[in-house]
C-alpha cells in the first residue's frame, strides 16, 4: 500500500491525461482540445481579425447599422450632438412651479426694467425689439457699442453710483442697440462686459479700469439723461450722437467754482455746530476751521498725496481751533467747534454706497467701498487725536458735556439742518434744480429724528434709521419723477444725521486715556452710520414696492448665491 500511494506517475501517464478519449476526431496527433472548444455541428462564423488590429468593448456589434455623420473640421462645446433632432427633441426640464411670464412695460423707468432682466437667467430674458441705431443692415458695430457702454459705466461708477445701478445702465445701453445676450460685471475698480451673438459664435469681451473718482452729481445726472434717451424707443440716438454727447459731458466744467466749495464746507461745519448746541461764535470758529482744512486738503491733493493724508490734514484745523479757544479761556463750547468740523469730513456718500452694494449682493464691491470708508475714518481719527493729544498735554480741559446742550428752538434746528443739506449739496456738485429738493428732504429728516429721539424718547439708532428711511423713500420718488439717479436727492439729505458728535466724544475719551468709554462711543457712531445706510436703502426698496416694476410676479430678490 505504501508503494502504491507514494508512486509518482510517469511522463507518459501524465501526457495521456490531457488527450481526448478514444473515438474523438482531431486534426492531428499533437492537437489538444479544451472544455471551451466548439462542439461539432455548431457552425458559428468568427470574424476575421488580424493580430495587429485592436478591438474594444465599445465596438459596434455585427448587424447593427448606424450611419456615422462625416467628421467636422472643428468641434465646439455649443455644437448640438449628431444624434440630436429638433423635430424629435426630448422634453425640456420645467421647474415645478413653471416658468413665470415676464411682461416688461414701457411705463416704468428704465432702471426697473433693466434691473428686473439682470436678475433673471439669460434664457428667460425677453428678446429686444429689432434696433438698427447707428448701424447698417447687419446691425451696429459690436466693439463700438461695448466701448460706449464701458465709458458710460465708468462715469457712473466714478461718480459714486451703486454697482447694481451701474450694471443696469450698461445693460440698458447694450440692449438699446440690439445686443441682448450681454453680461455686464462691475467691481470696485474694474468694469467688464461680454457679448455672445449666438451659442455657436465666439463671445466678445471688453473691460475698463476706473482710475480716478470724483464727486460731480451734475455729470452723473447728465449721464443718466443720456441712458434714458438711449432706452427710449421714440428717441433715435445713433452711436455717433451718443459719443458726441458723452464727450460733452466729460468736457463740461463743474457748476461751482473752488471758492464756492470752500465756502460751502464752512457753512456745513457751522450749521453742524449749531445742531450740537453752538452759538454764533462757535458757528464762525467751526466755519473758519473747516475752510482752512479744505484749503490744506486741496494743497495736499495738488502735491499728489493720497486721500488718507488729505483727510488727516483736513481734520487738524477744526480740532486746533477748538483747543486754542479752550487754552485761551474763551467762554465758548469748543467741543461744538470740533464736532462741526468733523461733519464736513465724514464720508457719508461712500458709506451709503458701500452698504447698498452689500444689500444688493455685490459683496466684493461693498467690501472694497467699506474698506475705503475705514481708511478715511482712520485718517480723520489720526488727525483729530494728534491735535487733542497735544492739547491735553498743554493743559486744555475739554468738557464733553458742553456739546450736549441742544437749543430749545426747533425751528432753529430745522433751519440749521436745511443749511447743512444745502452746503452738502453744493460740495457734491449737484444741479441747481435739485438743491431745493434735497434741502427740504434734509429738513424733513431732522424733524423726524428730533420728534422721535428728543420728544418721543426713542433710541438714537432707531430714530436715525427711521429718518434715513424717509430720506431714501422721498429721494427715490423724486428720482423716479425726474427719471434720474437717486443719489442727488438722498446723499446730501443725510448730512444732519451723520454721527459727528459720537465720533468726537469717542476720540476725546481716547485722548484722555479713557479707552473703554471711547470705544463705546465709537461703536455708537458705527451703529448710527450703519442705520443711516440701511435706512436709505430700505426706503428706496419700499418705494419700488408701490410702483409697477414690469413683472407679473413679485420682484426677484437680489440673491446671487442660491438657486432661488
Amino acid at each position: 500500500m505504501t508503494d502504491a500511494v507514494d508512486r509518482k506517475p510517469t511522463s507518459d501517464e501524465a501526457r495521456s491525461a490531457f488527450l481526448p478519449p478514444s473515438g474523438t476526431a482531431v486534426d492531428g496527433d499533437m492537437s489538444t482540445t479544451s472544455e471551451f472548444a466548439i462542439p461539432e455541428g455548431l457552425a458559428v462564423p468568427r470574424p476575421t481579425v488580424s493580430e495587429s488590429e485592436a478591438t474594444s468593448e465599445f465596438a459596434l456589434p455585427d448587424g447593427l447599422d448606424v450611419q456615422v455623420p462625416p467628421a467636422e473640421s472643428e468641434g465646439s462645446a455649443f455644437t448640438p450632438p449628431s444624434t440630436y433632432s429638433a423635430k424629435y427633441a426630448p422634453s425640456a426640464f420645467t421647474p415645478p412651479n413653471g416658468i413665470p411670464k415676464v411682461s416688461l412695460t414701457k411705463d416704468v423707468p428704465w432702471q426697473d426694467r433693466m434691473r428686473t432682466m439682470l436678475r433673471m437667467p439669460v434664457a428667460e430674458r425677453p428678446a429686444p425689439e429689432p434696433s438698427q441705431r447707428g448701424g447698417d443692415e447687419s446691425g451696429p458695430a459690436v466693439p463700438r457699442v461695448l466701448d460706449l457702454t464701458l465709458r458710460i459705466g465708468e462715469l457712473l461708477l466714478a461718480g459714486g453710483e451703486g454697482a447694481e445701478d451701474v450694471e443696469a445702465a450698461m445693460f440698458a445701453v447694450c440692449r438699446s442697440y440690439g445686443l441682448d445676450r450681454c453680461e455686464p460685471n462691475v467691481t470696485f475698480t474694474l468694469l467688464a462686459i461680454s457679448y455672445q451673438p449666438s451659442l455657436v459664435d465666439d463671445p466678445v469681451t471688453a473691460s475698463r479700469t476706473v482710475r480716478r473718482r470724483g464727486t460731480d452729481y451734475t455729470r452723473l445726472a447728465a449721464v443718466y439723461q443720456l441712458v434714458d434717451d438711449l432706452s427710449d424707443d421714440e428717441t433715435a440716438v445713433s452711436l455717433e450722437e451718443a459719443y458726441r454727447r458723452l464727450a460733452e459731458i466729460r468736457r463740461n466744467r463743474h457748476p461751482y467754482p473752488g471758492w464756492a466749495l470752500t465756502g460751502a464746507s464752512g457753512l456745513l461745519a457751522g450749521a453742524a455746530s449749531v445742531l450740537v448746541g453752538g452759538d454764533l461764535i462757535v458757528f464762525v470758529a467751526a466755519a473758519l476751521g473747516a475752510m482752512l482744512g479744505d484749503r490744506l486738503a486741496w494743497l495736499c491733493a495738488g502735491r499728489g498725496l493720497p486721500e488718507f493724508y488729505q483727510f488727516t490734514v483736513a481734520a487738524m484745523p477744526p480740532a486746533a481751533i477748538g483747543v486754542a479757544l479752550t487754552l485761551g479761556h474763551v467762554d465758548v463750547k469748543a467741543s461744538a467747534v470740533i464736532t462741526g468740523g468733523l461733519f464736513a469730513l465724514l464720508p457719508g456718500r461712500a458709506l451709503v454706497a458701500g452698504v447698498q452694494d452689500g444689500l444688493t449682493g455685490f459683496y466684493i464691491t461693498a467690501s472694497a467701498r467699506l474698506l475705503e470708508v475705514t481708511y478715511f475714518f482712520v485718517g480723520i481719527v489720526a488727525g483729530v487725536l494728534l491735535v487733542l493729544y497735544f492739547g491735553v498735554q498743554l493743559g486744555a480741559r475739554l468738557n464733553p458735556d458742553a456739546a450736549l446742550g441742544m437749543s430749545d428752538d426747533p425751528l432753529l434746528l430745522i433751519g440749521a439742518s436745511m443749511l447743512l443739506s444745502l452746503a452738502f449739496a453744493v460740495l457734491l456738485q449737484q444741479e441747481r434744480s435739485t438743491v431745493v429738493w434735497v434741502t427740504l428732504n434734509g429738513g424733513v429728516a431732522w424733524a423726524v429724528y428730533g420728534a422721535m429721539h428728543y420728544a418721543g424718547g426713542i433710541s438714537p439708532v432707531a430714530s436715525t434709521a427711521a429718518a434715513a428711511g424717509l430720506v431714501g423713500l422721498f429721494g427715490q420718488l423724486l428720482s423716479r419723477y425726474q427719471f434720474a439717479s437717486a443719489l442727488p436727492y438722498t446723499t446730501a439729505a443725510i448730512g444732519p444725521l451723520l454721527p459727528g458728535s459720537a465720533t468726537y466724544f469717542g476720540l476725546l475719551a481716547i485722548a484722555q486715556n479713557e479707552v473703554d468709554e471711547g470705544l463705546v462711543s465709537l461703536s455708537k457712531a458705527v451703529a448710527l452710520a450703519m442705520a443711516i445706510a440701511i435706512g436709505v436703502n430700505l426706503g428706496s426698496e419700499i418705494s419700488r414696492m408701490f410702483l409697477r416694476i414690469g413683472s407679473a410676479e413679485k420682484r426677484r430678490a437680489a440673491k446671487r448665491t442660491r438657486g432661488f
